[in-house]
């Protein structure tokens, strides 16, 4: 069962062991996103808990997050649209890149910047009731969380315009053969199952787990040979620390490691 849970405005977290569950708590609104709820991941992705090896995402009421709160938007200038934009490219930036792996249970409306928190996470499963959607385009309005970057290069930028053209949706399997989900599951089944990837993931020693979510996407951006030389450097550092030698003994020894 979890344990320690504490209670926000817009965002719960809850513990289970070495994971936390961070669930978004607006089901009247259907999780969809304010500047509230991006400020409480701003909170808890620029300090996590020393002690939390994997975190799981998840939404309250049956939707994982149905986008911009609409009824919260107000005019802004271009300049403030700008900042406004990158304060959520920031967040997603802390979500991907933080070094904790993050898995995220996707149930519902995944629409708008509910994709754009979801493919900023490691891990993504999905139940049949998911509908993944960029509608902005449909709306006058153009993406700004990072859908160009995260969602083009899991769709590729064709696929990912035709969608925004069309308001087309994709259900959970779509999702799975095209890079939007990793996992589909029956239904009530993502939370389940995100945290058993999440333990999974949590039994990995923390500086490798740190090397694949820093590196490799940022290999990929890289030149071959920039990149090839990159992960030289990877595997030399993540196999000289004492984890690597804890792993190599557990082996040998037939028994499961014990990393820090």
């Amino acid at each position: 069962m979890p344990e320690g849970g504490f209670t926000a405005d817009v965002i719960r977290i809850e513990r289970d062991g070495a994971l936390a569950i961070l669930i978004f708590d607006r089901p009247a609104k259907r999780n969809a996103m304010n500047d509230d709820l991006v400020d409480a991941l701003d909170a808890f992705f620029s300090n996590i808990p020393k002690d939390v090896r994997a975190v799981v995402l998840y939404g309250e009421g049956g939707h994982f997050c149905s986008g911009l709160d609409l009824s919260e938007h107000r005019h802004r200038s271009p300049e403030e649209t700008v900042y406004h934009s990158r304060n959520w490219h920031r967040v997603a930036d802390l979500i991907e890149f933080g070094g904790v792996p993050v898995v995220a249970a996707l149930t519902g409306a995944v629409i708008g910047g509910g994709l754009e928190i979801a493919a900023a996470a490691h891990v993504r499963v999905a139940e049949p009731s998911v509908r993944f959607q960029l509608p902005e385009g449909r709306r006058g309005i153009f993406v700004g969380g990072g859908a160009t970057v995260r969602v083009g290069r899991l769709l590729g930028p064709d696929r990912m315009r035709e969608m925004m053209l069309t308001g087309r949706s994709y259900g959970a399997e779509e999702g799975v053969t095209l890079g939007l989900a990793h996992y589909a599951v029956g239904e009530g089944e993502a939370l389940a199952k995100a945290k058993e990837l999440a333990l999974r993931i949590a039994e990995n020693a923390p500086f490798s787990n740190y090397l694949m979510i820093n590196a490799i996407s940022r290999i990929n951006d890289m030149s071959r040979s920039d990149g090839l030389f990159m992960e030289s450097l990877s595997a030399a550092m993540s196999q000289t620390t004492p984890d690597a030698t804890e792993g190599l003994q557990a082996f040998l020894e037939k028994r499961p490691p014990r990393f820090r």
